[in-house]
């Protein structure tokens, strides 16, 4: 698009949210209408500053598109990554490198009986579950 066009749009688009600001500055108040101008100026303020030209450029472009696609993916694969490590989900060799690591308990209860059981989410309980496995009662 050439500049004049953009810049005769702008400035339409400013002039008329300005005269819309001055209508609800009159009816609603100094609150409404300072509002009103305030986004009145955003348009002129983006083709100032070259914003207007780019967006342009970027909705009649595949090829910025194609861009604006990839960006969109590696952020989604970014905080699904993130949910991931939240949740605890972590890789076949950490993962089996811990298991590795842990001893069988000694009172003879079965290995999966122990990890299945879930920390009390009772404060009180949690200290006599804590008490008892220091005095080797599980």
């Amino acid at each position: 698009m050439s500049d004049f066009f953009l810049f005769s749009i702008s400035l339409a688009v400013t002039v008329l949210g300005l005269a819309a600001s001055w209508a609800a500055l009159r009816r609603r108040g100094a609150a409404s209408g300072l509002r009103g101008a305030a986004w009145s100026l955003v348009p002129l303020g983006a083709y100032l500053t070259g914003l207007t030209k780019f967006l342009s450029d970027l909705v009649f472009s595949p090829v910025k598109w194609a861009g604006v696609v990839v960006l969109g993916l590696g952020a989604v694969l970014y905080m699904t990554s993130g949910v991931m490590l939240r949740k605890g989900g972590e890789t076949p060799e950490v993962d089996s490198g811990r298991k590795k690591a842990q001893r069988a308990p000694s009172g003879g209860a079965p290995k999966a009986a122990i990890e299945k059981r879930q920390p009390s989410a009772d404060p009180d309980l949690a200290e006599i579950e804590q008490i008892l496995k220091n005095r080797g009662i599980s």
